[in-house]
């Protein structure tokens, strides 16, 4: 069973390894709670209420036949619990942007950005665990005094399901508290957010990406009417996940995942460091390093720019690809949640070069599509300052569901678009790293390149090829695109 513990919805998949086939799908979705502060929160209750809803419409027999879970979750979202698993507050999600002053405060304590890198790998991103946890302790006295342990998402879902408080490198990473270069928590980090309570205890013990989170609980399993001998896998964090499912499991391979969030990764077996910041030097959720470029804004802008114009999905496509690239020259700078890359947490949206031929729909429409992939775009220097090329790119996430928006990656990206046949990449990559670590656990182990081998294909029909034309005409409009997001930068920094 993989599991997808998303921002919008959970889903649920039930993997026949042995005849290689998603044999059960199910999804479920839930409220955001957003406030003029930036914050973006969550109910922990919410997550379980989703998953046993999941579970609840698949098949008795069909769940009796499980024999390992693998969660993958939002990554960076911060869930206090007590010590007896009580929920102490409304989880800050990923896209919290409330908690700006607490990341300049951390990294202040230790002499500033550079030396926060130096240190642990990364600097203090708005939307890491680490300024969440601050926050708690200056806005929730209450609950942090009674915080025992610090869990992510991914985390929380594993021990509901077996009472085990475990994390794993690839997510723990995203912390902000991770030393990326030892792969131990950093004594410095964890001393910055609070001076006068010594917080390591709070944060649970590391695991490797093959090991097991623990056995499900009788309780749990009977419930759900599943095996009581059912192994949790370690799991992991949404993208590491995305990159098992999409077999980014060795060097050379580059995923782009288009959700909520838009984000480049790519596997390295060292840590790769980008001078500039722009990228995240996370570990991956398979023993090696994953460096990840994420945007706060890309299914999130066309999601907006259809509600505003009330265009239901099937005929927002028809519209923009009645449009040719570069829209008319309407240039949308998508920041509708502030943005990470760049580090703009209170930036606004805009949309530039309008005239009386191309404030249509369908401009606006075409714009929002190609400002999420044109904000992606900035992520190939930042792999190619730390030394890595690639021939190719997977694309995963609701995004890959479009043909246009494909082609329209391969047209700015310059690069062949790859797709697989399976979709939700995430959820099938927490069901492959089950295997994995089942294998391991029966004292049969199998490599995680083999596994990936053996259960990816590629879906021919669906990849496509950069327009040699149309390269050239998005080389001019991003550099537009450039010029815009200087204007935006000077007015939000």
């Amino acid at each position: 069973m993989g599991v997808d513990l998303g921002t919008q919805s959970i889903k649920v998949i039930i993997y026949d390894f042995e005849n290689k086939k998603i044999i059960s799908t199910k999804s479920q979705s839930y409220e955001l709670i957003s406030k003029e502060d930036g914050s973006m929160e969550q109910q922990a209750s919410w997550w379980i209420d989703g998953f046993e809803k999941c579970l609840e419409n698949i098949d008795d027999k069909l769940k009796k036949t499980v024999i390992a879970i693998g969660v993958s979750g939002q990554q960076h979202g911060f869930v206090p619990i007590d010590k007896n698993g009580a929920v102490l507050a409304p989880v800050k999600l990923w896209c919290d942007t409330a908690t700006e002053l607490e990341c300049h405060e951390i990294m202040d304590h230790v002499s500033g950005v550079e030396k926060t890198i130096k240190i642990a790998g990364n600097s203090i991103a708005v939307g890491y665990t680490a300024s969440k946890i601050r926050w708690l302790m200056k806005n929730n006295k209450s609950a942090y005094d009674q915080m025992a342990t610090i869990l992510l998402p991914h985390d929380y879902l594993n021990f509901y399901l077996s009472g085990k408080r475990t994390m794993e490198y690839g997510d723990a990473s995203g912390t902000g508290l991770l030393d990326i270069y030892k792969r131990k928590w950093s004594d410095e980090l964890i001393a910055a957010l609070d001076q006068d309570r010594d917080l390591k205890p709070c944060l649970p013990e590391l695991i490797n990406a093959d090991n097991i989170n623990g056995i499900i609980s009788p309780e749990i399993a009977d419930a759900y009417g599943l095996n009581r001998n059912v192994i949790i896998s370690s799991g992991g964090g949404d993208n590491m996940m995305a990159a098992i499912g999409t077999g980014n499991v060795k060097t050379g391979m580059l995923t782009a995942s288009l959700g909520t969030s838009g984000t480049l990764f790519a596997y390295h077996n060292k840590p790769a460091i980008d001078p500039d910041g722009d990228l995240a030097a996370f570990c991956s959720s398979t023993g090696g390093w994953l460096p990840l470029l994420c945007t706060m804004n890309c299914t999130v802008a066309t999601e907006q720019m259809r509600d505003l114009l009330e265009v239901d999905l099937e005929q927002f496509e028809k519209l923009a690809s009645f449009i040719k690239p570069g829209s008319g020259g309407v240039i949308t700078v998508p920041f509708f949640n502030g943005e990470r890359t760049p580090a703009l947490p209170k930036a606004k949206a805009s949309i530039f070069g309008l005239d009386s031929n191309n404030t249509t729909n369908a401009h606006f429409i075409r714009s929002a599509m190609e400002a999420a992939i044109f904000n992606l775009k900035a992520g190939l220097d930042a792999f190619k300052r730390c030394g890595m090329t690639f021939n190719a790119v997977t694309l995963t996430g609701g995004g890959s569901k479009s043909a246009l928006w494909r082609q329209i990656c391969a047209d700015i990206l310059n690069l062949p678009v790859r797709v697989l046949s399976t979709e939700e990449n995430a959820a099938f990559g927490a069901a492959l790293q089950a295997l994995w670590a089942y294998q391991k656990y029966n004292a049969a182990p199998i490599s995680i390149e083999k596994i990936v081998d053996d259960h990816l294909k590629e879906n021919k029909i669906k990849s496509c090829s950069p327009n040699n034309e149309t390269v050239k005409t998005y080389e001019t409009v991003y550099k537009n695109y450039q010029s815009f997001v200087k204007l935006i930068t000077a007015h939000y920094q």
